[in-house]
């Protein structure tokens, strides 16, 4: 990818900036880079990993990570077209959990994209992790109130009951995850895609 040249001058450091993916017109290689993590999103989205026995329903996959890593080469046109359609095949399978997937992965993805755009730094990067996650985690605990109880057979009070010993925790793990994975790969990733750009 092309590197941004109005952050890169500010900040001096041009190899984390592939922020311009927003910007000119949709060439073939942007297209299939898109449809490259879109294809990995939804091939790990698959891979579900219960961390709470408590609420079973609740899984840990890595798509967040390459929804996050998105948003880090391609900025919020990446990031939005990732976390949505990254969970597509979901939609077919369990249409309410899909949403809030979608809903979460965008909270996590697209502070990332708009903080790092303008800030293409480590600094950039950590803030725009930390945003995304508080972002996300509301997400989360307002999609389980709400989305939770039409398909897992509870209320929602049964739901709300959960958050501190269950949502709470489960979500920091994921977003710990998902942030520091993304933190020590989003660098090399960006270089190797502006080599190639």
């Amino acid at each position: 990818m092309s590197v941004s040249s109005t952050p890169s001058n500010q900040h001096g450091n041009s190899s984390h900036s592939t922020g311009s993916g927003d910007h000119g017109r949709w060439s073939t290689r942007r297209i299939a880079m898109y449809a490259l993590f879109v294809a990995l999103a939804m091939a790990v989205s698959f891979i579900e990993i219960p961390l709470m026995p408590a609420a079973p329903w609740l899984k840990y996959d890595p798509s967040g990570i390459v929804c996050i890593l998105a948003a880090f080469a391609f900025g919020p046109s990446g990031a939005a077209i990732v976390s949505v359609l990254g969970f597509v095949p979901h939609l077919f399978v369990n249409p309410l959990g899909a949403l809030m997937a979608i809903l979460v992965a965008l909270g996590a993805s697209l502070p990332v994209a708009f903080i790092f755009r303008k800030h293409p730094t480590r600094a950039g990067a950590v803030t725009g992790i930390l945003v995304g996650a508080v972002v996300a985690l509301a997400a989360a605990i307002i999609g389980n109130l709400f989305i939770t109880p039409l398909y897992a057979h509870m209320t929602m009070q049964q739901v709300a009951m959960l958050i501190v010993p269950v949502l709470l925790p489960f979500n920091l793990i994921k977003f710990a995850i998902n942030g520091i994975v993304s933190f020590l790969c989003y660098k090399p990733i960006c270089s190797l895609l502006n080599r190639q750009g």
